[in-house]
């Protein structure tokens, strides 16, 4: 419980400063969250704190259609997808399977971790992780990078379709 305090400020801080950045940086990712998440599946579970640790180290990594992996870029389910698998959490791997998958909650139970779901005129069309204060961390389209976004955006506020948890409570 003690790292996960101790972790939290820090993440808030990085939340902070790349909401400031909000994709002004194209940086390579971070490695950080290999430790974590190591532990994390040496312990048996996964919080929503872990993915949302795991998520804010991958920023700045490239989008790219169909991507799954930092050295290649990704997409935003794709991004989904391989941050749950690095918390030891086998996630599906596409919008529509993640969405399926997820048990869906409102807004106001939004948690760290959990998932928030886009849609554009008739289809299910984009994916982000909620980190907490109102941001997800998403791969938002070609030729720009793992950011974070506000849900109070007005494009995403009105374009979001539904919150939904992967995790067990």
């Amino acid at each position: 419980m003690a790292a996960r305090t101790f972790n939290r400020p820090l993440r808030a801080a990085a939340i902070a400063a790349a909401a400031l950045a909000l994709g002004a940086c194209a940086t390579a990712p971070s490695a950080n969250h290999s430790p974590r998440a190591a532990s994390a599946a040496i312990r048996g579970s996964v919080d929503g704190e872990t993915i949302a640790d795991i998520a804010m180290g991958l920023l700045g990594v490239p989008y790219r259609y169909g991507g799954s992996d930092p050295r290649e870029g990704f997409d935003c389910s794709g991004l989904v997808h391989y941050t749950y698998t690095q918390a030891g959490f086998p996630a599906p791997r596409t919008s529509v399977e993640q969405y399926g998958a997820a048990r869906k909650i409102s807004l106001r139970e939004a948690a760290a971790g959990d998932l928030m779901f886009f849609q554009d005129e008739a289809k299910l069309s984009h994916v982000g992780i909620y980190v907490g204060d109102g941001l997800f961390v998403h791969a938002p389209a070609s030729g720009r990078v793992v950011s974070v976004a506000s849900i109070d955006s007005p494009y995403y506020l009105s374009h979001l379709v539904g919150v939904g948890r992967l995790l067990p409570d």
